[in-house]
Parts: structure tokens; sequence; C-alpha cells
């Protein structure tokens, strides 16, 4: 007889290959993070908002078969070999064993590791479900050894619970790859707790990871607060001297840097993600609780895989929407400064959308472009900023092929002069942007100048905009390249050769006051 969870995961399975997801970065993406749910029995203060979060309603929370069917979708089709589980706390959803049983049967398909990431509050009670399930590595996230800065940190007590959860996976570690304990290091919090956590290392089999303090809505996050890698190293160098050794990663896409001190069976790590970003080797992607995928944490842009689901797109639909977003990850996130002043999800929702604009939602508060009474989109008033110089450059590029360069180059495009044509179309844009993007204000512009480098196969736009005004440019300089570019194409797709736009950024915004403005 057919088990349930089999029947679920051979019910998604074709007999097509999978194709493995690669950015355009050349970076191959083999590992997802599955959020199980929002919800948490602990309040920490890195992870939750002081006034708690609002949760998702269940209607739009991923179902079980949903989870099943994504999950598989990735494996089978995309070349995930590696899923974590998530939340909130994932021991708190119900059918957290169930879902655990029926990913593990895709092991045979080609998923090599499935983990999980808790609080361990409810690990002990469960460790042997778990295990008997399928379940391969434990990540427990622990911040404190010290029961009464536990109770602080997470607003609730549960230290001693967390730590026999910790040993109960230790008494099972043979059972597991990996056992894992993270912690946040917060500085004048618990910064003064790095060597009593190593020394945990020395009798037992076991990783203990230092991570550097991210910034998410909600959570208070300032360079104050944050603890560096650097320092870190410092002061392990000076406890351990020579002993302190580093080690090769287990992974080229591993976050973690890895080290060991002589002797000791287990190893520390350190996940510099603000200081030392590991963009460049990053392999994850991550689905929510509400079904969105989020393929880079620090984004804010994401693609409802539920809402596709749901409206009954075929499994081939869904992978190219996979891949297609995939396509848009940035080389590397913004520095820890930017990302603290931009919109994200609290890290517990890494689940309910931060671009909401319901009346009293916590997202909303501090949009500039919202009005916090009605909700509704405003613009913003700038009358009481002085005059500045203001000047921005920004830059894009087609990809047309070597054949329309040369006719570009010899002006026997049958449409006419493209560059000449685009030059003004540039010059229009910026002129034209509080018409096109809502909520830009209307600016007298000094200057635009729009630059056209032609390259053997492609040609980059530069257009530099100046005005004298209360505030910046950068829209008209974005603007002016976008709407280049785009007559460029239109004056070249007759030609009938594939032709991409991209990589339009902003390189450079300036503001000088001018001396004796009135505010």
């Amino acid at each position: 007889m057919i088990s349930r969870h089999s029947w679920l995961v051979s019910r998604y399975l074709t007999t097509s290959s999978s194709k493995p997801l690669v950015d355009t970065f050349n970076r191959p993406h083999n590992y997802l993070r599955i959020s199980l749910t929002e919800r948490c029995n602990l309040r920490c203060h890195y992870c939750m908002p002081s006034e708690g979060v609002q949760l998702t309603s269940s209607d739009k929370l991923l179902t079980h078969q949903e989870i099943i069917q994504l999950a598989t979708m990735f494996v089978r089709k995309l070349g995930v070999n590696k899923i974590k589980l998530t939340g909130g706390e994932p021991l708190v959803r119900k059918d957290c064993v169930q879902i655990i049983s029926e990913l593990a049967s895709l092991k045979q398909y080609g998923l090599k590791n499935l983990g999980i990431t808790t609080n361990g509050i409810m690990l002990q009670n469960r460790i042997n479900d778990l295990l008997n399930a399928g379940l391969q590595s434990v990540n427990i996230s622990l911040d404190t050894l010290k029961p009464e800065k536990f109770e602080f940190i997470t607003r609730r007590k549960g230290f001693h619970r967390t730590w026999n959860g910790i040993l109960s996976a230790l008494e099972n570690r043979d059972r597991f790859t990996a056992v894992k304990i993270n912690v946040v290091v917060m500085k004048d919090l618990n910064a003064d707790e790095l060597i009593d956590f190593a020394e945990i290392t020395k009798d037992n089999l076991i990783d203990v990871r230092f991570i550097e303090y991210m910034p998410f809505d909600g959570n208070k996050w300032s360079m104050k607060k944050m603890f560096p890698f650097h320092v870190m190293l410092d002061i392990f160098r000076e406890s351990y001297g020579n002993d302190f050794i580093k080690l090769e990663r287990d992974h080229q896409s591993d976050p973690s840097s890895l080290y060991k001190i002589t002797g000791y069976k287990g190893r520390i790590g350190f996940i510099s993600s603000m200081t030392n970003n590991f963009c460049g080797s990053c392999s994850r992607l991550r689905l929510t609780a509400d079904g969105n995928l989020k393929v880079c944490l620090f984004d804010k842009n994401e693609v409802s895989m539920r809402d596709h689901l749901r409206s009954g797109e075929s499994e081939e639909d869904l992978c190219e929407i996979i891949a297609s977003a995939l396509k848009k990850k940035k080389k590397q996130h913004p520095g820890s400064e930017l990302i603290s002043k931009s919109i994200n999800r609290p890290m517990i929702l890494i689940a309910q959308r931060a671009y909401s604009t319901k009346i009293g939602d916590g997202f909303m508060k501090d949009l500039s472009h919202i009005d916090k009474e009605t909700g509704k989109a405003r613009m913003v008033d700038v009358s009481e900023k002085p005059e500045s110089l203001r000047k921005a450059i920004a830059m894009g590029n087609i990809v047309v092929g070597a054949e329309v360069i040369e006719k570009i180059r010899e002006n026997q495009m049958k449409k006419g002069d493209v560059i000449g044509t685009a030059h003004l179309a540039g010059i229009m844009g910026a002129k034209m942007t509080s018409s096109l993007i809502p909520l830009c204000h209307q600016l007298p512009l000094s200057n635009v100048e729009v630059n056209f480098r032609i390259k053997s196969d492609s040609i980059e736009v530069t257009s530099k905009v100046i005005t004298i005004s209360r505030t910046g440019v950068e829209m008209e300089a974005l603007t002016s390249v976008s709407i280049a570019l785009l007559t460029i194409y239109d004056m070249c797709k007759s030609m009938g050769y594939p032709m991409r736009v991209g990589d339009i950024h902003l390189v450079e915004k300036t503001k000088e006051v001018i001396s004796g403005s009135q505010t």
C-alpha cells in the first residue's frame, strides 16, 4: 500500500530532468529555505518588533500540500539538493513532522540534506519523531548561556528547555549529519560570552556559529549595537593564540568562516553578513510562509508562488517564473547602513508583504509617500528644504548585436539616425519624468547631457541631469537613460535580431547647498 506522503510526492513528479538554477552572475542556487509558519513561541528583540506583528490569515499561508508540491518541483525540476525548514518557529506547526517525512522521500530524487532551524524550546520532546521522519541536521538558536539574559533577549522564559534541546541533539549526534548553535552577537549584550560559547566545542562535535547582528524592519538595528567579525576574531586570537586555526569552508557556498581550537572536537564559525558579505557564492533561495519567493534575504522584492500555484499555472510556467525572479538577483546586497534604512520584512515574517498600505500597518508608518491617516499615496512636501545645486548621473546599456552596430555606425537603419533620435528622446524623457512617474516633482532642469558609447555589439547610454531645486534628479537621469535605450530598441527592432536592455542604474548623485538659500 502506498503511503500518503509517497503519493503526494509522486503526484508532482514527471520524467523530465532537473535544470539547475543559475543567476546572471553564474551562481548556482541549490539551497531552499522554507518558512513553515510566521508564529513563534519566543519574542526575540532582533527578530520581532516590540509592538508585535500582524500575522497573515491562514487562507493566505501555504498549505501542507502546496509546500510539498513546490519543494518537489524545486528538487525534481530545478536541482535543489538542500532544504532547511525555518519559521517563525517551525516546530509550532502541528504537521511539521509529517512535512519532514514527506520531504525526506525526495532524497531518491537528489535531495542530499534536510535540516531545520529552531529555537530549541520544543526540540527535546520531538527529537525522536523528527529523526525517525528523516531530519538530518539541526541548527539551534541560542544567544546567551545565562537564563536571566535569555529572558531579556527573548521576552520569554525557557533557557533550560532550549539547553535541554541542545543536549538531546548531542545525545543523538550519531544520527545527525550536523548539529549547530547559532549565536547573534550584539555589543554590550552578549559579546562577553564568546569564549563561554566556544568552550562548548571542547568535548562536543558541534559547530558554534557567531552571526553579526543584521537589520530588519522593527528590530531597531544600529551600527552601535553591531559587534563585527574582525573584533570577534581578535578576541579569539588573544584567548587561544596559535591554537585558533582557520579551516577550509565545508562548501564554496557555505556562509560561515570556519575555525577550530586545537584539541577541541567541535568548530567555531563566523557569519559576517554585514562587514564581509559572502554574496559572491550565495546559493540560497527563500520561500516564505505565505508563499513568496525571495532571492535575497535583504531584497524587498518578492514573487508570490502561492498565487501562481493557485491560479493553475503549469509546473513549466512556475519554473520559468522562478528562473526569471533569480535573474533579477543583484551581485550583492547593499551595506548595513543602507539595509537598515530600506523596507523589508521583520525577520520573523520572512512572511507578510512589506509593501502593504493598510492603515495602522506597522510597515507603512515611516513610508514618505503614504499618508499615515488615510493610507493613500501622496507627494512629499519639499517646500521647507533649501534650494541646492543637484546633479545625478545614470547609466544603462542595450545589446543589439554586431551587425546592427555596423548599420548604426554607417547610419543605414531604415528608421533613420538611431543615436540622434535616441539623444533627443533621452532629453525629452528627463523633462517628462514627473508625467511618467507618479509622485515625482516637476523640476526646472538646468541641463540634460546624454552620451552614447558604441561598443562591438552594444551601446552604453549615460545621462547627466542638473537642476537647482529642493529635491534630487536621480529619477530624471534614470528615466532619461531608459527612454533613450527604448528608443534604440524601437529603431532597431525591424532588423529581427534579439536585443536586451539592462543594467540601468544610478552612478552618482550630488547636492551642493547654495549659499544664502532660504529654508
